[in-house]
């Protein structure tokens, strides 16, 4: 079933409640998808540094006397701040395959859940609120970001397993549905040299459109494409650095609403996930309609 919410702002004096906006949008959708949770925000950008967000199951253990030792190992100037289970990794912005090849050697269990300039995960097993409070996710600031609740249908609940997926700098994918073509897509895509980390069919569809934006297309365009390439059932809601996409396969039998105001674009996989946005009852409401893009871009 799974509940899937998007929020991209036009209004730069609502970013420092993205995070507090975004969660509340999430946790009203707890009950259609208990398992697990994550959260994707687009904060600031920082220029010529990047940042890898990563994932551990001993953090207390693995995080310790790490920035030194990513340092001893030709990252320099590597920082960490811990949350939790998660830690942000900043590192130059050419420094993020060194910085995956140094993990992999110094820490093995540790999983990179993204990487980019402006975007960090957060996902854990557990109802949406836990997963909320345990990463202060509504201290957060940015100008957009989304998330998912899952009920898993195709693989075990996992940390992994969770949603949001990143593929591609920057790029996340929240998915409603399932995909029947993902076991030849993720053969086609692994030979380009796309990265996927788990079986998840919803982890493939981010990874098609990483491949898609790879050859030139934006959001919008990888997005069109996606209707013509990927069986199944499916909504989407998609973040780049600085693009905010939805796109519903064309039976459109999984729930989607949308509102625009001046201030926002919202996207909630039921019009409850939205009511509590300052200036909804304004807003133009609608049904996104069956294999239709709708994309923003900063």
């Amino acid at each position: 079933m799974c509940g899937i919410v998007g929020l991209f702002l036009k209004d730069k004096s609502l970013e420092p409640q993205l995070g507090a906006l975004l969660s509340e949008m999430l946790v009203t959708m707890t009950d259609r998808g208990p398992d697990s949770a994550g959260i994707a925000i687009y904060g600031a950008d920082q220029n010529n540094l990047a940042k890898l967000t990563i994932q551990s199951p001993e953090p207390e253990t693995d995080f310790a006397g790490l920035t030194d030792e990513l340092r001893a190992a030709g990252i320099a100037n590597a920082s960490i701040l811990p949350k939790s289970t998660h830690a942000v990794i900043t590192v130059g912005a050419d420094q993020i395959d060194a910085t995956r090849a140094a993990l992999a050697e110094l820490r093995p269990d540790i999983r990179v859940m993204g990487t980019g300039n402006v975007m960090e995960i957060y996902k854990e097993v557990g109802l949406p609120k836990d997963v909320v409070e345990r990463f202060k996710i509504t201290d957060m600031s940015g100008t957009h970001g989304i998330g998912h609740t899952r009920m898993a249908t195709e693989s075990a609940v996992t940390t992994l397993g969770a949603h949001p997926f990143s593929t591609g700098s920057d790029q996340c994918l929240v998915h409603n549905g399932s995909l029947s073509n993902h076991n030849n897509l993720r053969r086609e895509l692994s030979h380009q040299g796309i990265r996927m980390e788990t079986k998840n069919d919803s982890e493939v569809a981010a990874a098609y459109l990483t491949g898609e934006m790879a050859k030139g297309k934006n959001l919008g365009e990888a997005l069109t494409s996606a209707l013509d390439d990927l069986d199944g059932f499916f909504t989407f809601v998609v973040g780049t650095k600085s693009g905010f996409g939805v796109v519903r396969d064309p039976i459109a039998c999984k729930p989607a609403v949308m509102a625009e105001t001046d201030a926002y674009v919202a996207f909630g996989s039921e019009y409850r996930a939205l009511v509590n946005l300052p200036g909804i009852e304004d807003a133009r409401v609608w049904e996104p309609e069956p294999a239709t893009v709708y994309f923003w871009e900063h």
